[in-house]
């Protein structure tokens, strides 16, 4: 079977006219610190400067330039969203140290998952852009999720529903057990 190719040209202009904005413009800021523009603006970064308890806002683990919490529309029991403590948009702003800590927050995160879980696999990845599927792209943040043989059925082919067997609580808590840094 191949792919076909169909070059249509002239919608380049309506693909760049449509593209949305970034989102909330980051603000200078020290590292580690949410700025006040984002603050108001980003969901991402209203939780981070919340006076809830981690519990609460479904936060598994802060570091002083990353954060691994809950999805709050989780594809999968154990989604966890990895991201930067302060507010930016792309791989490419962020300093030596946030990346360092990123990612080692994000394969604690997969630790994390597989210890919890026991999944037959893990998704990680990154939407970045609105184009590329990002919800919220004007925070950076990465997926990590556990997989298994089969765990798609009926109910997300044809209904487009996911059935999740347990509460974000309890994901919480079983995700906080598991982490070991």
């Amino acid at each position: 079977m191949s792919l076909d190719q169909l070059w249509a040209g002239w919608r380049a202009s309506y693909v760049a006219s449509v593209s949305e904005p970034a989102g909330v413009p980051t603000a200078p800021g020290e590292a580690g610190e949410a700025s006040p523009e984002a603050a108001s603006g980003c969901v991402f970064c209203r939780i981070l400067a919340s006076d809830a308890s981690d519990e609460e806002r479904r936060i598994v683990h802060r570091g002083r330039h990353a954060v691994a919490l809950l999805n709050a529309y989780p594809y999968a029991s154990g989604h966890l969203l990895v991201l930067p403590v302060r507010h930016l948009g792309a791989l490419a702003e962020l300093d030596p140290d946030e990346s360092a800590e990123l990612w080692d927050t994000a394969r604690t995160s997969v630790d994390a998952i597989e210890r919890a879980y026991h999944p037959d696999g893990v998704n990680l990845g990154a939407n970045l852009g609105r184009a590329a599927g990002a919800g919220i792209p004007a925070h950076l943040h990465l997926h990590a999720l556990p997989r298994w043989v089969g765990d798609t059925n009926f109910m997300t082919a044809i209904a487009e529903t996911r059935v999740l067997p347990e509460s974000l609580g309890a994901s919480w808590a079983k995700l906080r057990a598991a982490w070991q840094p």
